[in-house]
């Protein structure tokens, strides 16, 4: 089957199934109460995730087995990651885990990604530093999700179009795992953000955001970027996972330098994120997220250049991406200001 029907398939049954996971929220009681950076001024259903994660595995077996047969260990143990991510998710929405359970639990995910075959190898042939650099990225992308799960669309927006250029970039290559994968994944944040964007009517949760985080990560990992038979005209293909991802990394690493700074826990959630700091600057949450998802593509885009382009255009790729988050960092900073912070 062709990537664009896995999509549609995983569209139509996500837009079909979040209704059902309304229902089920109220019902079971996975509710998000008003309160402290809350922007909903009623309880809001939060098992938007289950609905994405039924979505994806439907598109992946409508694929049919002869697509993904070579690569069942692999395909296994993503489908396994993802469950237990959206399985700690769920646990986290439910009793508010503390930071080291979930961190814990967060590695085992990761490790059982890196135990069906998933690797970052950048070139570097030793297995345990292949194992660590795995877990660590897994594990980084899982949170940089989870913390961009902050305004209505954004965290389903943003892991659409990244899904989407995954896919691409694996169609390029003829993978049809990874790009069976991620036309489910795009093809299920599509179906589900009608009812998340503009005005959610059900929240992804961190059910939600943990499973787009593992996906994604995992995606980044599956496709090959330099090509050793065809070879591309640089090294810096490598870099399309971060490029791709950039938004979500610059706020992990923004947010948490910004608590470390204040003497706040890096877990600790508040309203300094990029989203939040681009309302402070007279956005409205809706363009805020329109922007974000603008950015996203800027930066994918540039990075799919990456496949095929010479030296100097691959620096001009990498120099683009340090002016988008070096905007990003100025935007933020002025967002600051304007709220009085003076960080």
């Amino acid at each position: 089957m062709q990537p664009w029907l896995t999509l549609i398939i995983a569209a139509v049954a996500a837009f079909a199934l979040t209704p059902l996971a309304r229902l089920a929220s109220r019902w079971l009681g996975f509710l998000d109460d008003p309160g402290y950076r809350k922007i909903h001024a009623e309880p809001m259903p939060l098992l938007g995730g289950v609905a994405v994660f039924a979505a994806v595995a439907l598109g992946v077996l409508a694929a049919g087995p002869a697509e993904l047969a070579e690569d069942g260990r692999h395909l296994a143990g993503i489908l396994g990651g993802a469950a237990l991510a959206l399985a700690l998710g769920l646990v986290d929405d439910r009793r508010d885990l503390k930071a080291a359970p979930k961190l814990m639990g967060q590695l085992l995910i990761a490790l059982v990604a890196a135990a069906s075959g998933l690797r970052m190898t950048l070139f570097i042939p030793v297995p345990a530093l292949q194992w660590l650099l795995t877990v660590l990225w897994l594990v980084t992308v899982m949170n940089a999700l989870n913390f961009m799960d902050n305004m209505d669309g954004l965290c389903s927006g943003v892991g659409a179009i990244c899904a989407l250029i995954f896919g691409g970039i694996a169609m390029a290559h003829g993978q049809p795992l990874a790009a069976t994968l991620a036309a489910a994944l795009a093809g299920a944040l599509l179906g589900f953000l009608p009812w998340n964007f503009p005005r959610a009517r059900i929240f992804l949760g961190d059910g939600g955001s943990h499973l787009v985080g593992f996906l994604l990560g995992a995606l980044a990992l599956l496709p090959s970027y330099y090509q050793h038979r065809n070879p591309s005209p640089t090294l810096l293909p490598v870099l399309i996972p971060l490029i791709v991802l950039a938004l979500p990394l610059f706020d992990l690493v923004a947010v948490m330098w910004q608590r470390w700074r204040q003497g706040v826990p890096v877990y600790i959630g508040d309203t300094n994120h990029i989203s939040h700091r681009f309302v402070r600057l007279g956005l409205s949450p809706v363009a805020a997220v329109t922007v974000l998802y603008l950015l996203t593509l800027v930066l994918g885009f540039g990075a799919v250049l990456l496949l095929w382009a010479p030296p100097w255009v691959a620096v001009l790729v990498v120099a683009q991406t340090l002016g988008v988050l070096a905007v990003v960092t100025a935007m933020q900073y002025f967002g600051a200001r304007r709220n009085g912070s003076g960080r």
